[in-house]
């Protein structure tokens, strides 16, 4: 019976901080925090001013295993109960305006603040989606309390520091910048970032005069150009499109290493991964333009807007997915938007016959189902409603929810003003039923893009001759590279004449290289494409061994993406290939070992290990480092060197 008590007493404590945004309302935070990036560890306070809107006996901020020292409330120390998440401040509080709570602390953060080694410079950077921003800065987790943020950043003058917000103040603090950043308008705490690490800045300025920040490593100033390339285009597209004008004063774009997803939509502040920081050719094959677009589309559909919980999840990443869709349109043209629709429907499909599909209200759907069916939803709705309905519906939502919180029936209920009539049968069925409706998303393309029933109607598996001259056609690049997936035997020499895209393919599917097409496939190490000369290599490397010494020194200063793609290719071939640079194999091994040290990326350091793997020669140093990365804070190399660690084991 009294373990009952407890627990019950521990249910009614945890629904009562559920619903703390009944009784408190927190406006205002004011942030001075010092980050040391050699120790760890940060410190410093949080003054937050809150109303009391009904008679409560205590009030809490969320606080995830961060060390208080001090509470004050309206400018008086008082007691305070630390739980594990939690600091709850227990009074009498009434009906009230403007109190104030501060509250003094220090860390050193497990989670959402991590602090990496970039080389030989340290990083650090923060990840607070969700309710995670609490494990470095005293904060409610719950999404739908706004608060307005301004944040006193002091760090060693060698670091830059970012933030939320305008940069208004910059001053010196001995061999510290104390570094001021205000935010003017209210947002939910899991969106306060920051970033301080070694770089420099490109601005821009949009066509309604908000200034863009493009942040750099000092290294990459070559790479700006096709890194951020067409981030303004979209910007204006996306202001003009949404018909609703940006809602912060400035918006920064900064990439960090080993971060742990493509992008995030950090308040006028997105953070994103700096596998995206890409050369010239590296654009080509994997560019920043679709994350770029999507966390710039959150700024209204996540920011401005917030789902008030899980299950209207897809009204920021559905939202976010489609206006990104729309903004490449803008870029590259009705074919790719229309194909892209065509994949994302596919996958649906693949995912309700595996049994996985779910409702888009289902809180625990696959992030598939949010993104994509998502969009699917909005692409179908504008489609049904017109151009016209739907933008002004969608203006509508932003504006009257804006800087608060909304769900699914809010946003349909201002389509259903616009558009005059009820829409149950249509949400029905793209929002609510488990299955995605892909016979009608398909139907749907086929009216809307012929090239879509080009695609569909392609089909060589039967061994068609057709099928050759199809690749020498007009038909679209996608259908084309569907041949020659399915029989790459039908590639002749006319068809290395096609684009970037198509050739790729080639290089990719045809695994067998006939002579006569030596020389055509020998043309492909030239392509402006690290996927290509990748695939080509390997390829090229198998089929005509006399020639590998050839291959090789063409390729020998070629490194590829920022997980380098092409040069660990070439350091195994090379390992693989006898009397060619024979003097180097040992330092060749080495370098392609030291690629498992910590010094580099997770995506690199799993390249160079399955490598290892491959090769069967892990030595000690390599045992070393995979040791350490069960340890790193990226989920997927930690789950790739328990699971490599115990096959290796399991050999011996």
């Amino acid at each position: 019976m009294k373990q009952f008590f407890i627990i019950f007493f521990i249910f009614l404590s945890s629904l009562s901080f559920a619903q703390q945004t009944d009784y408190v309302d927190f406006t205002h935070g004011m942030v001075k925090l010092e980050v040391v990036p050699d120790s760890n560890s940060i410190s410093g306070m949080v003054a937050y001013k809150f109303d009391i809107k009904k008679p409560v006996d205590s009030i809490f901020v969320d606080a995830e295993n961060l060390d208080i020292a001090d509470v004050f409330l309206n400018n008086e120390p008082i007691a305070f109960n630390q739980l594990k998440d939690k600091v709850v401040i227990k009074n009498q509080f009434s009906t009230s305006k403007d109190n104030d709570v501060l509250i003094l602390y220090s860390a050193k953060p497990k989670k959402a603040m991590y602090f990496v080694n970039r080389g030989e410079h340290k990083q650090v950077w923060t990840q607070g989606q969700g309710k995670y921003t609490s494990n470095w800065l005293p904060s409610i987790d719950d999404v739908n309390d706004k608060i307005e943020f301004d944040l006193l950043i002091t760090c060693d003058k060698k670091y830059e520091v970012v933030s939320n917000g305008l940069l208004v103040d910059k001053q010196v603090n001995g061999s510290s910048f104390i570094w001021h950043y205000d935010m003017q308008k209210p947002m939910s705490s899991y969106l306060v970032a920051l970033a301080v690490g070694n770089y420099s800045k490109k601005t821009e300025t949009s066509k309604s005069g908000i200034p863009l920040e493009y942040y750099y490593y000092l290294e990459d100033s070559l790479k700006v150009e096709p890194t951020y390339r067409y981030s303004k285009q979209m910007f204006d597209y996306l202001e003009e499109e949404i018909a609703v004008p940006f809602p912060w004063q400035n918006y920064k774009q900064v990439p960090v290493h080993d971060f742990l997803y493509a992008g995030m939509e950090n308040t006028s502040c997105t953070i994103f991964s700096d596998a995206y920081v890409v050369d010239s050719i590296g654009f080509n094959d994997r560019n920043y333009v679709n994350v770029n677009a999507h966390e710039l589309a959150h700024q209204w559909f996540g920011d401005l807007v917030t789902a008030k919980s899980g299950e209207h999840h897809w009204l920021q990443e559905g939202f976010a997915t489609y206006y990104a869709l729309l903004a490449e349109k803008e870029i590259f043209g009705n074919e790719y938007f229309y194909f892209a629709l065509f994949d994302t429907a596919q996958e649906l499909g693949r995912q309700d016959v595996a049994g996985e599909g779910t409702s888009l209200l289902n809180p625990k759907s696959s992030s598939l189902t949010f993104y994509q069916r998502g969009a699917w939803v909005l692409h179908a709705l504008r489609s049904k409603v017109g151009d016209n309905v739907f933008t002004q519906a969608v203006k509508n939502y932003l504006v009257k929810y804006q800087f608060s919180s909304a769900e699914t029936n809010d946003f349909i209920t201002e389509v259903e003003k616009v558009y005059g009539a009820k829409l149950t049968s249509f949400f029905n069925l793209w929002v609510e039923q488990k299955e995605f409706p892909f016979d009608s998303a398909i139907h749907l393309l086929q009216k809307q893009a012929v090239k879509i029933n080009e695609y569909v109607m392609v089909d060589c598996e039967a061994n068609s001759s057709k099928c050759a001259e199809q690749l020498t056609s007009y038909i679209s690049d996608k259908a084309k590279v569907r041949i020659i997936a399915q029989n790459p035997q039908w590639v002749t020499k006319d068809a290395f004449k096609n684009s970037l895209k198509v050739r790729q393919a080639i290089a990719q599917y045809m695994t067998v290289i006939p002579k006569g097409l030596k020389e055509e496939f020998e043309s492909l190490l030239d392509d402006k494409s690290y996927l290509t000369i990748e695939s080509a290599l390997y390829n090229l490397w198998v089929n005509f061994p006399e020639e590998r010494t050839k291959y090789l020194f063409k390729t020998r200063n070629i490194h590829g993406f920022s997980d380098k793609n092409v040069r660990l290719l070439w350091i195994v071939l090379n390992l693989n290939t006898p009397f060619y640079e024979a003097d180097n194999k040992a330092a060749l091994y080495n370098e392609l070992v030291d690629y498992t040290s910590e010094r580099y990326d997770a995506d690199l350091r799993i390249n160079a290990f399955n490598y290892l793997k491959m090769i069967k020669s892990c030595d000690d140093n390599c045992k070393k480092n995979l040791e350490n990365a069960k340890s790193h804070h990226n989920w997927r190399l930690v789950k790739f060197a328990k699971e490599l660690s115990e096959q290796l084991q399991n050999k011996n």
